[in-house]
């Protein structure tokens, strides 16, 4: 009876080594696996711009929202009143321009009135001074009278000085016009300020109502209906799980035959019995200890060699089975394929 037992405990030994010896040579050998990996993903904190009385919470735990929904809302009378005050410094900016062209409009009829008076002045200059040098003439040959030649010299000194004064006056209301330029220039300043402060009046009162920036779950919510809240300050997050990756920390030992592409087996704590696939994505740029807030100083004192892990990021296939149902910070064990991937 004992030969026959231990004639079976050895066949047992052999056929077990020999299945196992078949599967290291089929594929344990060309496999990389680790359990500390982790499911990640974009959790996207929801902080206010503005700062009021929360009037309108719609934003609740645990349920799904749109890109574009509603989570909450801020008593926007304030951010109200402060647009239509920044309309009214536009509108009144707006008047002033305004006014301030039609002035120009008067100005350049004056200027043109003046010009047209510059030019009467002088056709009288010289006809005053044709006059006066005729009667200059007659009065040495006693042809007209001493008062007579008295009335043309003061006829030709009154154009003249007539023309003077019409050429003075149109320096001045070009320089009114010049005047007007400037305070034009200064004006549409102050109506682009005025634009500038509407523009961020309006984008204030915008900010009172807080949107969900992307599709997904909101979780982490820290505010409540009434509550005052301050720029910056969290007050939800959504998390889109569509969307999700898995931050495996191999080895460094492990790297070597690792590549971008490689088919990947995955295991979910949170789902026994079930696995998906994905593939290797990426590699960090560094180990994980070089990331954390103390990074290790190896040059002084005691020297102790550790094995450090390197990040590498994993995609799920997009029709995987447990799509939608992964949830940043499950544990996961991935098995890497480490022969050459598909082109």
């Amino acid at each position: 009876m004992k030969k026959p037992v231990a004639a079976l405990m050895v066949l047992g030994l052999l056929a077990g080594a020999g299945w196992t010896a078949s599967r290291w040579a089929s594929d344990w050998r060309w496999q990389e696996a680790t359990d500390d990996a982790y499911v990640d993903g974009d959790v996207t904190a929801i902080l206010p711009k503005v700062s009021g009385y929360v009037v309108e919470l719609r934003g609740q735990d645990n349920r799904p929202v749109a890109k574009g929904e509603v989570l909450l809302r801020i008593d926007d009378r304030d951010y109200r009143a402060k647009v239509e005050e920044a309309r009214a410094q536009v509108a009144a900016r707006m008047a002033q321009l305004i006014q301030i062209e039609d002035r120009e409009a008067v100005q350049r009829s004056v200027i043109a009135q003046s010009g047209a008076t510059i030019t009467a002045a002088r056709a009288d200059v010289v006809r005053a001074r044709a006059d006066f040098e005729r009667t200059q003439r007659l009065v040495r040959e006693d042809f007209v009278s001493r008062q007579r030649f008295d009335l043309m010299a003061a006829d030709a000194a009154k154009a003249q000085a007539s023309l003077t004064g019409s050429g003075a006056g149109l320096q001045a209301a070009q320089r009114q016009l010049a005047v007007l330029a400037s305070e034009k220039v200064m004006v549409q300043a102050q109506m682009e300020q005025a634009k500038a402060a509407l523009t961020l009046a309006d984008t204030d009162l915008e900010a009172t109502v807080v949107r969900a920036p992307v599709d997904g779950v909101v979780g982490n919510r820290a505010v409540r209906d009434g509550q005052y809240v301050r720029p910056g300050q969290m007050l939800m997050a959504v998390v889109p799980l569509g969307r999700v990756w898995i931050d495996a920390n191999f080895k460094e030992t492990q790297l070597g035959r690792i590549r971008a592409g490689q088919k990947v087996l995955i295991k979910v704590d949170a789902f026994p019995g079930q696995s998906i696939t994905g593939r290797v994505d990426s590699f960090a740029p560094a180990t994980g200890s070089k990331f954390s807030l103390l990074p290790p100083e190896n040059a002084t004192g005691n020297f102790t060699k550790i094995v450090q892990r390197v990040p590498v990021r994993i995609l799920p296939d997009d029709d995987n089975a447990l799509k939608g149902l992964l949830r940043p910070g499950l544990s996961v064990v991935v098995t890497v394929d480490t022969r050459d991937p598909p082109p």
